[in-house]
């Protein structure tokens, strides 16, 4: 019979150790690991997914940036590696993640404000100019269109020398929360299923370091649900796309490793802690027991979190500081693999260079000077965070048992059942409805908003604004494109696509990765798409 401390304390030994000194500021020697087994690396990974947790390496901080043009971004890229920064997170400016082009009409006034503008391949490789993405993990927050973000990823690391296979990374691609919370879709839900379990496989046969899914919870939080709800709903939509995996031929033990999550950390700290333990308990248990995983890779619940950016506020923007700090060393000792902690002049605009280098350093210091990465868990065994632990499984487990009813025994059934009947929308909307009138009435205290005002709470920081000659530059800079390119080869890889799209056996990834070499732009390629799968118009909830 194993002896789990003995199995842990062995998987430990052969763990590489980070060369820093695990004690105390007073020299006090620190176990790496207290409490009770399962140890962390052991199933059902509550503790954490490695015996040796930050000790053997730190989370990577991930920050999340886009604005204007792709050479705008691409300079903020570098200027956060250079600060420190492990890794890229792209954001996309609206019409960029509702699939439509730069000079669509739909897109006026919306161009690079929220985000990057990407049109075609030529923006691509600007993104990442001289940036070795052999050598980075990139993460793209995309969903409805990101077949074709992926696809130009692959034509950019091919066109400087990087191999599919080397290529590192995350595409968000969840598409089922749009429809629950953030409602950037363009297909109604089965054929965007079919999108997505295209990619996976496609990712699966050739792209050995890339994860085909983030299944988003961020989202879905800052929609206005409760964390119990985020913890559900997110968990939920893994299961349905596992189900949608191993209806199309997918081995789950293949594919369960190349899954992630991405969970928001907000500020009720220990609820926070607690959801995240959760999260790998329940993920581990349902892969093992409901979808027949037996390989411990399948099992794990991989997460990326960044602090909530619903709670920052207008009003006294510096102490968002103060909320960021705390919001992330939840995340830290909820074992997050990744993170990206907000800056704190985002509730008025996007990040000034000077607040993003503020949220990394946040991080930094709780990574290097609070002493929380030099002990695995160590909250594990507190007896209030293990009953906030159980209590978010328990919230968790009634919201499945609710959708595999409406599923007929299958949540991916229940989950399409519960976007059609508008559950997910009702839910969340109750939730949301409820926290701001607890505000309002006063019972809740935000700091600067209800309560503690000094009278100078419109005061705004040096914020960064986008010049609207950026549209105008970038319309011209797709113009030249579509000018420079052969409109023959677009057409007839257009058509492929169509034809792809007809022929359910047929993997959507070749033809799309054909039709960006060419420079065929986002919003032609999801048109071609259109004209097979239509558009996904919501029904509103009342």
């Amino acid at each position: 019979m194993s002896d789990p401390l003995a199995d842990w304390r062995a998987a430990y030994e052969t763990a590489h150790l980070r060369d820093v000194p695990f004690e105390t500021m007073s020299g006090v020697p620190l176990e790496p690991v207290h409490g009770d087994a399962p140890y962390p690396g052991q199933y059902p990974f509550t503790r954490g997914l490695h015996a040796a947790g930050y000790r053997s390496r730190l989370w990577t901080m991930r920050m999340f940036a886009g604005f204007g043009t792709a050479e705008d971004t691409n300079a903020r890229f570098k200027e956060l590696l250079r600060a420190g920064g492990t890794g890229l997170s792209t954001a996309f400016d609206m019409p960029t993640l509702m699939g439509r082009d730069s000079d669509s009409p739909w897109a006026l006034g919306e161009v690079g404000r929220a985000g990057v503008a990407v049109d075609t391949l030529a923006d691509m490789e600007d993104l990442f100019a001289d940036i070795d993405l052999a050598g980075v993990s990139t993460s793209m927050t995309i969903n409805g269109p990101a077949a074709t973000l992926l696809a130009m990823y692959v034509a950019v690391g091919e066109k400087t020398g990087v191999a599919r296979a080397d290529l590192a990374g995350t595409i968000q691609n969840d598409i089922l929360k749009e429809y629950q919370a953030q409602k950037e879709y363009i297909y109604p839900p089965r054929p965007s299923m079919r999108i997505v379990t295209d990619m996976v496989t496609f990712t699966t046969a050739e792209m050995p370091k890339w994860h085909p899914i983030s299944i988003s919870g961020y989202h879905i939080r800052e929609a206005g649900s409760t964390a119990a709800q985020e913890l559900a709903f997110t968990l939920a939509n893994g299961f349905a796309y596992v189900e949608a995996a191993i209806a199309a031929g997918e081995d789950v033990d293949e594919f369960g490793p190349r899954l992630s999550f991405f969970f928001n950390s907000h500020t009720d700290f220990f609820e926070e802690i607690g959801k995240f333990r959760a999260a790998r308990r329940i993920w581990a248990r349902w892969m093992k027991e409901r979808y027949g995983a037996t390989d411990e890779r399948a099992m794990m619940c991989r997460f990326h979190t960044q602090t909530a950016g619903v709670s920052l506020t207008a009003q006294q923007p510096e102490i968002n500081i103060a909320r960021v700090a705390t919001q992330a060393l939840a995340a830290a000792l909820g074992g997050t693999q990744s993170l990206h902690t907000d800056s704190f002049d985002e509730a008025l605009a996007l990040p000034t260079e000077k607040a993003a280098r503020i949220a990394l350093r946040t991080q930094q210091i709780v990574a290097h000077e609070t002493g929380v990465a030099s002990v695995v868990d160590p909250l594990g065994g507190a007896p209030f965070v293990e009953w906030m632990t159980d209590e978010m499984e328990r919230q968790a487990e009634a919201v499945f048992a609710h959708l595999d009813d409406l599923g007929d025994g299958s949540i991916l059934e229940g989950v399409y059942a519960g976007i059609d009947n508008g559950y997910f929308v009702g839910e969340i909307a109750d939730a949301a409805y409820r926290f701001e009138r607890e505000v309002n009435a006063g019972r809740r205290i935000i700091v600067g908003v209800n309560d503690f005002t000094d009278g100078d709470e419109d005061t705004e920081p040096n914020l960064l604004r986008i010049d609207h000659t950026t549209e105008e530059y970038q319309r011209k800079r797709l113009e030249a494109v579509k000018h420079d390119r052969s409109q023959e080869a677009v057409d007839t890889a257009l058509a492929a696509i169509t034809q792809a799209a007809e022929d359910p056996t047929v993997n959507l990834m070749p033809p799309i990765i054909d039709a960006v070499k060419a420079y065929a732009t986002e919003e032609e390629i999801a048109r071609a798409m259109e004209s097979v799968f239509g558009t996904y118009v919501e029904t509103a909830v009342v």
